[in-house]
């Protein structure tokens, strides 16, 4: 284990300066490393340009954006990329922890706790923002449960009439095998002890209680916006196809229909550029990018 943690060390050291997209006078910089993002992790930290409580949305960008977090994760790992992005694009950026459950989070881990009671704390975290802002709306942007957890937000606790956007990053929108958050959990530092004890592993297993009533009667509810970016090499949400949404409000992407370069998976989605670019563009599709097609690769992102 000690040999994996030096390497890793390593590896992040010597692929940062290639990961990291240069930053102008009073912008944060961009590391597109997932390597160096997962070594952020901690039970209290906000990424990088994140919860600015006196942040006032600008008429260009008048909604807040929330970053929600995956499974095991946390808000300072997962988003070390996305958070000064967003941030540098003139984003008043939010992010949150959730879903401790038996003490995970003391210890970084989070999202394991029951779905519904996480979006519970979702709405709580939603309702902060606007009042603090004085925003009319909201945009949601999560990674894995992160992406999926927000629907039943806005399909039972009265989100729908305060979100503008939902983004998911590989989203666990249909569920996968338990093979897949195994898979998850031996990534992610400190998860596996947990593992055993995470009511919300159960509930994303595909055909779960849980997803079943989620998913019926139709995968989106009017008036928001969906996009779900996914990998085909998406090796915990599988087949990879179950994070794709149905609806005429959603717009689902593949990224090596884009790129075929891109061979990010899973866990470096957060830390992917071209993703990342395409969460700009649904969050603003008047000014949509268009990222340079170069290799990412799995984990690392870049």
């Amino acid at each position: 284990m000690r040999h994996r943690v030096v390497i890793a060390v390593a590896f992040a050291v010597v692929t940062l300066a290639f990961t990291a997209a240069p930053a102008l006078a009073g912008q944060l910089p961009v590391i597109y490393n997932g390597v160096y993002g997962y070594s952020q992790s901690s039970p209290t930290a906000s990424p990088p340009g994140a919860n600015n409580w006196s942040c006032k949305p600008s008429a260009a960008h008048p909604d807040p954006v929330i970053l929600v977090h995956g499974t095991f994760e946390n808000m300072a790992d997962n988003w070390q990329a996305l958070s000064p992005l967003l941030y540098d694009n003139g984003y008043c950026v939010f992010a949150l922890n959730y879903g401790s459950y038996d003490g995970s989070g003391s210890v970084g881990v989070y999202a394991t706790g029951e779905i519904g009671q996480s979006a519970q704390q979702l709405s709580a975290f939603v309702n902060q923002v606007l009042s603090t802002t004085h925003a009319r709306k909201v945009d949601l942007v999560g990674h894995s449960q992160g992406g999926m957890m927000p629907r039943y937000y806005l399909k039972f606790l009265g989100g729908a009439s305060k979100v503008n956007t939902l983004v998911g990053l590989a989203p666990s929108n249909h569920g996968t095998t338990l093979d897949g958050i195994f898979t998850l959990s031996s990534y992610l530092p400190g998860s596996n002890a947990f593992l055993t004890d995470c009511p919300a592993c159960e509930e994303q297993e595909a055909g779960s209680p849980f997803l079943t009533k989620l998913n019926a009667g139709g995968d989106t509810v009017p008036g928001v916006n969906y996009t779900v970016i996914e990998s085909k090499n998406d090796e915990v949400v599988t087949p990879y196809t179950s994070a794709f949404l149905s609806g005429s409000n959603v717009h689902n992407i593949t990224l090596q229909q884009q790129c075929p370069l891109d061979q990010g998976e899973h866990l470096s989605m957060a830390y992917d550029h071209i993703a990342d670019a395409d969460v700009l563009t649904a969050l603003d599709p008047a000014d949509p990018q268009h990222p340079a097609c170069s290799p990412v690769l799995p984990v690392s992102g870049g």
